[in-house]
């Protein structure tokens, strides 16, 4: 009978060309996108907070079709969002507050700031601490999607339950401060690379034995 990592990698064996394509997207992003498109990757992680990430997404498509991804109507905004993530009022000043705090001259300048910082660790640390609703977890996911987090833990519930299911951590902490979330990264990134796998890969794997799907 197979064991439960032999299942786990043959099935990243078997989704291993999708993930690579994904990552590619997101490194492309990273070496060609515009601020309003980072921005964009921006909203759908300020989104997710206790929230379903398929549901995010969906929410920032409404958010682009309706013509409201920077708009400055926080009414509008929260109204789009309703139905798609919890707190929704919250949520939309927090994108208005953040689109103010990252723009110059009526601009938006993502891109301008993080280059200002030289690593990813730095990145998400400075983001942590100036981007409002954004937790380590948000700021690795958003780093992740565009290209430059790629060895960064993105620790939500799903990925929690699968390290507890593969005996890498013993159980889900009621809060993530920052030294328990750096000491579970620290232990999913030894889980890979005992695996040879690239860290990046082990968050898609572990969404898609979850929910058949690769996601964001």
């Amino acid at each position: 009978m197979k064991s439960q990592i032999q299942n786990l990698l043959e099935t990243y064996q078997s989704i291993k060309p999708q993930i690579e394509h994904r990552l590619s997207e997101f490194i492309n992003l990273r070496e060609t996108a515009a601020d309003e498109i980072l921005f964009k990757e921006l909203i759908f992680c300020l989104l997710t907070p206790q929230s379903n990430a398929e549901r995010c997404w969906m929410a920032v498509q409404q958010l682009e079709k309706r013509n409201l991804l920077y708009s400055d109507d926080p009414i509008k905004i929260s109204e789009c969002l309703r139905g798609y993530t919890r707190f929704h009022h919250t949520k939309a000043k927090n994108i208005l507050r953040n689109k103010e705090f990252l723009s110059k001259n009526n601009k938006i300048c993502i891109r301008e700031r993080l280059n200002k910082i030289d690593n990813p660790l730095k990145m998400r640390e400075w983001l942590f601490e100036n981007i409002i609703g954004m937790g380590f977890k948000e700021a690795s996911h958003f780093l992740r999607n565009i290209g430059l987090g790629l060895k960064l833990a993105i620790l939500d519930r799903h990925i929690l339950r699968k390290l507890i299911e593969f005996k890498v951590i013993t159980n889900i902490p009621n809060s993530l401060p920052v030294k328990t979330y750096l000491s579970i990264e620290q232990k999913m990134r030894k889980f890979s690379q005992e695996r040879n796998m690239p860290f990046s890969h082990l968050d898609f794997l572990f969404w898609f034995t979850t929910k058949k799907t690769i996601f964001k």
